[in-house]
């Protein structure tokens, strides 16, 4: 596996598994249905698949990996490739090296393809009920049955926007982080940057090369060195791992507070913090934006500030309306889950939520560990079957 790229590993124009899906309109009997086809829901169906487990995964992207694909070009991960494999296929890249958001995306597409997972690309699930002890999956005009259903879509599905941005003059260049892809697309003049956890650091830095630039948000902390810096590169993965799956978990109250921070404000800065901002005359304004006056936006402290461009990096709020049915909620907006099963829903399972079980819930390292829990739970609730 060492001497291999993902190049090729990737067969023309394959990678999404088994058909799998009726298109008469009737439901098909599947044991599990994964809704969302990134790591999370990926890892899962590997654990499922080597277990001799049936499941069908949907994903609404035309292609494995396009949620890596529709971020900024300059994304890194924060973490080293060595702990960014999936399981059964490390990362091919050098144990040290920060992957690109695209070669993430790549990797998923030759794992999918590798493993022969059965994706189905371009189906947009868009409603869940539960019919008796089973669950009723829909996409349009397609139906599963399924006697397990695993939500693994994500915590950044739904960009959140203030409802305030809609006073702010129609001069000034809006954009969300999931909209923003380089420096060209914004406007000559000052941008505000609202919100100050990693995406705020990141694109502010990257703005600031072309534009005066004002990060806007409370601290979320941030790491003493930088997460790719020299030190970093050989200290920060064991510890890392060490940090992130055994400390900062729910079942640690120092990882309880974590949880409850990083779901409300986000993360610590891990690769731009306050010395490389300033560095790049990036102005840190320890303050939230707060509302609009005079069409321009207004910091809590009363500073209007004359943007020519706005990016809110003011996160995701979960949506799940498509559930129909009752599903508990917690206060912070997240569903009630224990190790990704939700108890009031016996069959119902999530993958992929911000610190879902720890810390690593949000690293590629813990989309192997949450997902093998959520597998081998599974398992538990179905007949024997032969393990591939």
């Amino acid at each position: 596996m060492a001497s291999e790229t993902i190049d090729q590993l990737l067969p023309g124009g394959a990678g999404t598994g088994r058909s799998g899906v009726e298109r008469d309109g009737r439901a098909r009997h599947v044991e599990t249905v994964i809704i969302g086809g990134g790591q999370a829901g990926l890892a899962i169906g590997y654990h499922l698949t080597r277990r001799g487990r049936e499941c069908a995964i949907l994903d609404g992207n035309a292609r494995v990996g396009d949620s890596w694909r529709q971020r900024w070009p300059s994304l890194r991960l924060y973490s080293a490739a060595r702990l960014d494999g999936l399981p059964g296929m490390r990362f091919p890249a050098p144990a040290h090296a920060f992957p690109s958001a695209a070669e993430m995306a790549d990797y998923l597409e030759a794992y999918t393809a590798r493993f022969e997972l059965p994706v189905q690309s371009g189906v947009a699930v868009d409603a869940l009920e539960r019919r008796g002890g089973r669950y009723l999956v829909s996409a349009g005009a397609r139906r599963w049955e399924a006697d397990n259903v695993v939500v693994a879509t994500g915590s950044f599905r739904d960009p959140y926007v203030p409802a305030f941005a809609a006073d702010l003059d129609p001069a000034i260049r809006q954009l969300h982080s999931s909209e923003y892809r380089r420096p060209a697309q914004l406007r000559d003049g000052l941008v505000l940057v609202v919100g100050a956890a990693h995406s705020g650091a990141d694109i502010a830095h990257e703005v600031a090369e072309r534009h005066a630039t004002v990060l806007s948000g409370r601290s979320t902390g941030e790491l003493p060195f930088r997460c790719d810096g020299p030190l970093a590169r050989h200290l920060l993965p064991p510890v890392l791992r060490l940090v992130a799956t055994r400390v900062l978990t729910v079942r640690t109250p120092l990882g309880r507070k974590a949880r409850a921070k990083i779901r409300k404000g986000g993360g610590p800065l891990l690769r731009y913090r306050s010395p490389e901002l300033r560095a790049v005359g990036v102005e840190r304004v320890l303050e939230r934006t707060t509302g609009v006056v005079d069409g321009k936006p207004v910091l809590e402290g009363g500073r209007v500030v004359d943007a020519a461009n706005v990016v809110w990096c003011t996160g995701f709020r979960n949506d799940y309306g498509w559930i129909r049915f009752p599903l508990p909620i917690g206060d912070d907006g997240f569903p009630q889950q224990e190790r990704g099963a939700v108890e009031d829903c016996p069959g119902l399972f999530f993958a992929g939520l911000l610190f879902q079980d720890s810390f690593s819930s949000m690293l590629i390292l813990g989309a192997r560990r949450d997902g093998e829990r959520v597998a081998r739970q599974i398992a538990a609730r179905s007949a024997p079957a032969a393990t591939a």
